[in-house]
């Protein structure tokens, strides 16, 4: 990709034919005939032509030696990241053996006539462990567990919990295997209908036993409105499950536990019963990433040399543990593997080491150096001359393209006996296009400054956003003396986040996850000044409801004004893509009614915005302050969207 540079001279092959007729005419004036037949003119063309080919390239050697100094201070491209996302594999119906989910196996989104389809490959084999219920306990808050399984067994009403619940009373499940990663489907029957609870937001808790005592399990859905109704459970097992013995049963263990009621939230009046409970397991879940993956690609001979430089025919590589599985076939010795490390400069004679640019897909040998005595030193090992080299596998792909939304992988790829349907139940995101030279000559200066070492708020920023190429947003502050203490950094991370069909972002896809918050953390805590405190996490969201009235154009469908202003509040508030410049709503910058004049104005077919109120909402709870027409934030928060109203006034209304 060139760099723009300077044009040391801008003319072209006409021009200098051009300026050359008008020397000929002040100098020569006697030389009438400029028509292309004259010979004189035929050479006057040839050396305008040869004058354009020597400024070409005249004008490239800014461009050359601008890329010469960015290697020569180690700046290379950063590669492509790809994105990941959680993957689901249901089954056609419940199956009596165990059913696995090979590595590398391949999904994909729907392919369109405008967008092709987006390739995802599992990242760790998956097995869908069968299961059924073989204990029943219940468990009163402080008490002994009580093993209703012989009472279960004669159909009789059990009450799962005290016949006054209290937070912390629980419900044990014993299922026949431990089934980490796997979707298990309770059928539970009850006679009781209603027992005071919103079926909606039932203050219950589902979890599983595992290694590191009880994990929450993600509820895909609750058809018995928390134990209100006879009806299914879907519940996503974490990784991790174990066998393990409660109530002197050993078994691998589900529990639900009644939680404090949140302000305003109903609770139990009397406990639910259960007369029936029948499990299974219907799927599981294993992460995938955007790429496909290469196999025993063949990358020629070696020809014995030092720094022999060979080419993948698929770029970029994803950055997998290793990149590379690299071999080489070495006489009768069989095939022998090679390391990809980052430099040689810790390699010897006999490394088996290489290096690759996973921009370009180019894998090098390690060099032989001359020493000041005159010897050859030599990094790394070199495969024999006429051994057969060969990427037995790596995966190529990455890029934006893969953030997709959640719902979006649907098509099974590789043939998997007994597996229905596929589905991802969060958006894909990490996925970030490669850098461009443009931006590795913004990045150089700030290189070269900084040095590895994070001593201004713009250092923090840059040397966090190369720990972590995916994040969306990341801005630098002083921290606060009172709640970070004295000489604090505070560094915010707004995560990438995929919209929902529809164009919604859930809040919870803005919190970033604690992995990502410690590998930033660890990157900059190496690089700090000592005596400098570190604080790494979200920015505070403030939620932002509008409520607004707009008058519609005479003959103007009001659902669609309706819709189209909806997206365009949605779009205006929103912390990613927001803002007047559309690159995310500035850190600190208060929301004002005028503005929101402003967006629903530009609304096509609003004729008149009548009214316009916002109230501060809480993302979590649901719950709106006061009208105003001005919300202030303060320097590390950010703007959320929730829950906009719009009232559309149109003809005849």
């Amino acid at each position: 990709m060139p760099l723009p540079s300077p044009n040391l001279d801008d003319r072209r092959f006409q021009q200098f034919v051009d300026d050359a007729k008008r020397y000929i005419q002040q100098r020569a004036p006697e030389w009438t005939d400029h028509n292309v037949s004259d010979p004189g003119v035929t050479l006057v063309e040839t050396v305008a032509h040869m004058a354009d080919q020597i400024v070409y390239r005249l004008n490239r050697v800014p461009e050359k030696n601008h890329l010469a100094f960015l290697d020569l201070v180690g700046i290379t491209l950063f590669p492509p990241a790809a994105a990941r996302t959680d993957v689901t594999f249901w089954l056609s119906a419940p199956q009596e053996d165990v059913v696995h989910v090979p590595l590398g196996a391949e999904v994909a989104t729907l392919r369109t006539e405008s967008e092709d389809a987006v390739v995802f490959a599992t990242e760790r084999e998956l097995a869908v462990v069968p299961c059924e219920v073989r204990f029943l306990l219940t468990q009163a808050s402080g008490q002994a567990v009580t093993d209703l399984t012989a009472d279960l067994a004669e159909a009789k009403d059990l009450m799962v919990f005290a016949e006054s619940p209290h937070p912390g009373d629980c419900m044990l499940i014993g299922l026949s295997a431990a089934v980490p990663h796997c979707a298990v489907v309770l059928e539970l029957d009850s006679r009781v209908d209603g027992v005071g609870v919103d079926p909606r937001q039932p203050p219950l808790e589902w979890e599983a036993w595992t290694a590191d005592g009880w994990q929450p399990c993600e509820v895909d859905r609750d058809g018995t409105g928390g134990l209100n109704r006879p009806g299914e459970v879907v519940l996503h097992v974490p990784g991790g499950h174990v066998l393990s013995r409660n109530g002197g049963q050993e078994a691998g263990w589900l529990r639900c536990r009644v939680t404090e009621p949140h302000p305003a939230q109903p609770f139990y009046t009397t406990s639910p019963t259960v007369r029936s409970a029948e499990g299974y397991t219907m799927g599981g879940t294993t992460p995938a990433v955007h790429a496909e993956t290469v196999h025993d690609e063949a990358l020629g001979e070696s020809t014995g040399l030092p720094g022999q430089r060979l080419r993948l025919q698929h770029a970029p590589v994803v950055g997998d543990h290793p990149p590379l599985l690299l071999q080489s076939a070495e006489y009768e010795e069989g095939w022998t593997d090679w390391q990809v490390v980052p430099h040689f400069a810790a390699s010897g004679p006999g490394d088996r080491h290489i290096t690759l640019d996973a921009t370009t897909g180019e894998i090098a040998f390690g060099p032989a150096v001359r020493e000041p005595d005159g010897t050859l030193r030599q990094f790394g090992a070199v495969a024999p001359k006429g051994a057969v080299l060969r990427a037995r596998r790596y995966r190529t792909g990455g890029g934006r393209a893969g953030n997709v939304a959640r719902g979006a992988v649907q098509i099974l790829r590789t043939s998997i006996p007994y597996i229905a349907e596929v589905t991802n139940r969060e958006a894909a995101r990490g996925g970030v296009d490669g850098e461009t030279v443009e931006e590795a000559k913004v990045r150089a200066p700030i290189t070269l400054r900084a040095q590895e070492r994070a001593v201004t708020l713009r250092d923090y920023e840059e040397l966090a956003r190369r720990a972590a190429p995916e994040t969306a947003r990341i801005t630098c502050l002083e921290g606060e003396e009172s709640e970070h203490g004295a000489y604090a950094v505070r560094v915010l991370v707004v995560p990438q986040a995929v919209p929902d069909p529809g164009g919604r972002l859930r809040f919870e896809q803005l919190v970033p996850g604690d992995s990502l918050l410690e590998r930033i953390t660890r990157h900059l805590d190496e690089r700090r000044l000592i005596g400098t405190r570190l604080a790494v996490g979200p920015p505070f969201y403030q939620g932002v409801t509008v409520v607004a009235t707009v008058h519609a154009f005479k003959g103007v469908d009001t659902d669609r004004v309706r819709r189209e202003a909806h997206d365009a509040l949605y779009r205006h508030i929103d912390p990613l893509t927001g803002g007047a410049d559309g690159r995310g709503w500035p850190f600190g910058r208060p929301v004002q009614s005028g503005e929101i004049f402003a967006v629903l104005q530009r609304v096509p077919g609003v004729e008149l915005v009548d009214q316009v109120i916002l109230h501060a909402a809480d993302p979590l709870t649901g719950k709106r302050g006061e009208a105003t027409d001005r919300i202030d934030l303060d320097a590390p928060s950010l703007v959320f969207s929730f829950d906009h109203r719009v009232r559309v006034i149109g003809e005849g209304s």
